[in-house]
């Protein structure tokens, strides 16, 4: 079995996993007290959080998995050595934990919150019917031959897909609007600090055990911190160059939570008139 070689290393792993774990933690709570205090999910994309739910359920069972699970660890090990270490962390399956509930209550103020008239799209409830569709049927072709690893694998792959995916429509919201009203840039802020430290992570195991294979044995964990990375700074300069708050909503007549103006121009010249 894999041991540490380094104890620096192994204590800046640990360190730079707790960090990555308590920064995406902490990112949901921007959007969900944002929320809470506005009584309004308007300018929050429905799709985005529909999808990174299912994200982040299927990034969950494969933590869990590959964690807790010996015949997963020695598929792993049979197929990429016997001293390489699992690529999943303990903060990889508190954050995966974490997640899932946090989004689960994002979902359940988008219930009961004022919505406008945003709703979900049938093409997001179209992908997920097919991606739990999907790996419904790799579970039953995993099933006779015991492939734990290959179908752990699949659900991997689900939330790689779906992390591609869920940023698409707030991206194209903001876009649209022409704002960043209503998403909070704190969740995107601390999302970046996780996926920076998360890959940093993953750099100190390799130089460790003079291996790479901890960024191609676990994929999914390399491409969710790139994915996350190159989003996050698309919605930072949204946020802060093409659509500053100071542009959207210095008028008295513009809605705060991203609606149209409230008056025309000319409705409200006249107004001042009489």
């Amino acid at each position: 079995m894999a041991a540490w070689n380094s104890i620096p290393l192994e204590v800046l792993y640990n360190t730079l996993g707790w960090i990555a774990f308590f920064s995406w933690s902490i990112s949901f709570y921007p959007q969900v007290i944002l929320n809470f205090r506005r009584k309004s999910v308007v300018g929050l994309n429905f799709d985005f959080v529909v999808l990174n739910l299912t994200k982040h359920s299927s990034y969950l069972i494969y933590n869990a998995s590959m964690f807790f699970s010996s015949a997963v660890q020695m598929q792993y090990r049979q197929k990429y050595g016997y001293n390489e270490m699992i690529p999943v962390a303990a903060n990889d399956v508190a954050f995966s934990v974490h997640a899932v509930l946090l989004t689960a209550f994002t979902l359940f103020q988008i219930a009961i919150y004022d919505r406008g008239n945003q709703k979900v799209a049938k093409t997001s409830i179209a992908i997920v019917s097919v991606a739990w569709l999907t790996v419904a049927v790799c579970v039953f072709v995993a099933l006779p031959s015991h492939s734990w690893l290959w179908l752990v694998s699949c659900f991997n792959t689900l939330q790689v897909v779906m992390t591609v995916i869920k940023y698409i429509p707030q991206a194209i919201m903001n876009f649209q609007r022409k704002s960043t009203i209503g998403f909070s840039i704190g969740n995107i802020l601390l999302d970046l600090l996780g996926g920076l430290t998360n890959y940093g992570q993953m750099a100190v195991q390799s130089i460790d055990q003079n291996s790479w294979v901890n960024f191609y044995g676990n994929i999914g964990k390399t491409l969710l911190s790139l994915i996350s990375i190159f989003f996050d700074i698309l919605f930072i300069l949204q946020h802060y160059v093409l659509y500053p708050a100071w542009k959207t909503a210095t008028s008295r007549d513009v809605d705060v939570i991203g609606k149209k103006p409230l008056l025309k121009s000319s409705d409200h010249e006249n107004k001042e008139d009489v």
